[in-house]
């Protein structure tokens, strides 16, 4: 089980790195193109250009946080139906009936539910492990500030590392989602 939930969270891991980062580079780049045209599209000369990858670049940053709930929401479909380690995660018709019917082609509007509480999930494990952080800093460290060493890039790691917990907490919270043999 550990080789399923390890396989499940990296590949989870990098299409969301990946979505997150094509996502935000496209946002940045369509904001950047729109201030481009609206200034009159000048000669791109050396000034422009680092003026067009300055704003480039802020709004890549802006965009990241939007990026990151959009490829959230969007990597939960590609975690059903794929075997990993002998397992899979499979997504059940309905909670209610005792049957074990199973959906073979998941859509974006199956996954509301479960998507829900598998964010609220990560929520919480990322607060409980920002919670003992706050506490092993406070204990070790002999900083006057107990958030010096925050940013949003400690807490994409703690993101990380909440969603290898969250799907392993996921079938036991979300009674839709069964984990299978394959």
């Amino acid at each position: 089980m550990n080789k399923f939930y390890f396989s499940l969270w990296f590949f989870w891991l990098v299409r969301v790195v990946l979505c997150t980062l094509f996502i935000a580079a496209f946002i940045s780049g369509v904001a950047t193109l729109f201030i481009y045209v609206r200034q009159g599209m000048l000669t791109l000369d050396d000034e422009v250009l680092a003026a067009l990858y300055d704003i480039w670049h802020f709004w890549f940053v802006v965009s990241l946080n939007i990026a990151l709930l959009i490829a959230l929401f969007r990597s939960v479909k590609y975690l059903f139906n794929r075997c990993y380690g002998g397992y899979v995660l499979k997504l059940k018709v309905c909670q209610k009936e005792a049957n074990t019917a199973f959906i073979e082609t998941i859509g974006y509007g199956d996954l509301v539910k479960v998507w829900r509480r598998w964010f609220m999930l990560l929520i919480w494990l990322v607060a409980a492990e920002i919670v003992l952080a706050v506490i092993l800093n406070y204990l070790l460290s002999s900083s006057v500030t107990l958030f010096d060493w925050f940013s949003i890039y400690t807490l994409y790691l703690f993101i990380a590392v909440a969603a290898y917990f969250s799907f392993v907490f996921l079938s036991a919270r979300c009674k839709v989602v069964k984990v299978v043999k394959c």
